[in-house]
């Protein structure tokens, strides 16, 4: 479909803004990731400092990447792609301002209270109760631009990269709200309003789909536009699409049993997540096989572009990351692999090679068109990025 109107002038000061803070906190972000790496390797790297120790830098790294790098690429990503989709401007301008600069705040303050080891200790959960409530205005905040936005479309269609970012930002709310209730016992000190393994459990419902919505809604959203687009060739099977959609959306929300395996957990629960998990394979699937179809008639491109390149590999990624995926949640495999290295190196399959592959490859989409250049500065750079 085309997404182009020359009677429109769409709001892509925000889309900027968060294109730059994509790149500033990927940066600092995997800086973080290769300094606790190398923690590990040599322990006097901690300096012997509570505030620059493994502890309190490892969720530091976590949140950096996850949601000021990630976080940031889909708030960009998905203000251009609703904009340009429904053919409309974004519902309001102070609002979308709003939420940059709520958001911003929000990674600051996370890259503040964390060396101080102000956390509630739950893993991608680890912000205290003030800056929760702070990430519940901002995102609420965006809801109401992204579906006001939906709402107010010069076409009749709502496309399919719109249901994904959709579905991304409303779970995104319950799953937080959730599982960051809490009690308040001072200014940065709260306690979890569960105990023991409802705690535990409720924990990983969020944990999980941070993962299965955040990490993977959100940039599946992302590449439903931004690989036909760079492609130049339509979406594969639009069917498939809404098929692997729905089949995700009724899935996903059931898998975070697989982490507390052989664990206080009734054992129904934790059969539960692992069979969720096990059929998540297929809508997984579905989707990096749509993507990687809609190359048909166009592989030839991979030779000459770069930022296809990075598309089409993240897809490579993705597929990788969601059969490794389902087979560690098997509970005999996962008697094998849990507390190992595997499930960060799977971990990082999918943050590396799924999220931040098409991050790039969307940012590098983005910018010549942001700033109304004719092209990237250097595409031999992007060759030797890539």
């Amino acid at each position: 479909m085309s997404t182009v109107n020359a009677n429109l002038t769409y709001n892509y000061k925000v889309v900027r803004q968060f294109a730059i803070m994509t790149v500033v906190w990927g940066i600092v972000g995997m800086a973080l990731g290769v300094l606790i790496a190398a923690q590990l390797v040599w322990p006097s790297l901690n300096l012997d400092l509570p505030f620059t120790h493994f502890g309190r830098l490892r969720p530091l790294h976590t949140n950096a990447v996850i949601f000021g790098f990630g976080g940031s690429a889909l708030f960009a990503t998905s203000y251009y792609v609703v904009q340009r989709t429904c053919q409309a401007r974004l519902i309001s301008d102070s609002l979308a301002a709003f939420t940059f600069w709520g958001w911003t705040a929000i990674i600051v303050a996370a890259a503040i209270t964390l060396p101080l080891g102000l956390t509630t200790s739950k893993e991608y959960a680890e912000l205290e109760w003030p800056i929760d409530i702070a990430i519940a205005v901002v995102w609420v905040t965006y809801a109401l631009v992204f579906f006001g936005t939906i709402m107010k479309r010069a076409t009749p269609h709502i496309y399919v990269a719109n249901w994904f970012y959709g579905a991304f930002i409303l779970t995104v709310a319950v799953l937080h709200i959730g599982n960051n209730m809490a009690l308040p016992a001072g200014a940065f000190k709260s306690y979890s309003a569960y105990a023991g393994v409802t705690d535990a459990m409720m924990q990983w419902w969020y944990g999980h789909n941070a993962v299965g919505f955040f990490l993977t809604a959100g940039f599946l959203g992302m590449m439903y536009y931004f690989v036909p687009k760079q492609a130049n060739r339509p979406v594969y099977s639009y069917r498939l699409s809404i098929v692997h959609f729905w089949a995700m959306i009724a899935t996903y929300v059931w898998a975070g049993g697989h982490h507390l395996h052989y664990s206080a957990l009734p054992d129904w629960a934790q059969t539960a997540g692992m069979v969720m998990s096990l059929i998540l394979l297929a809508p997984s699937w579905g989707g990096m096989i749509n993507g990687m179809m809609t190359l048909s008639g166009a592989w030839h491109k991979l030779r000459t572009d770069p930022i296809l390149r990075f598309l089409v590999v993240s897809l490579s990624f993705y597929g990788m990351s969601t059969f490794e995926g389902p087979m560690m949640s098997i509970k005999t495999v996962n008697a094998l692999s849990h507390n190992t290295d595997w499930t960060i190196g799977h971990v990082h399959s999918g943050a590396l090679g799924w999220v931040a592959m098409i991050s790039i490859g969307a940012v590098y989409h983005l910018v010549p068109k942001l700033w109304r250049l004719q092209g990237m500065y250097s595409t031999a750079m992007i060759n030797v990025h890539y």
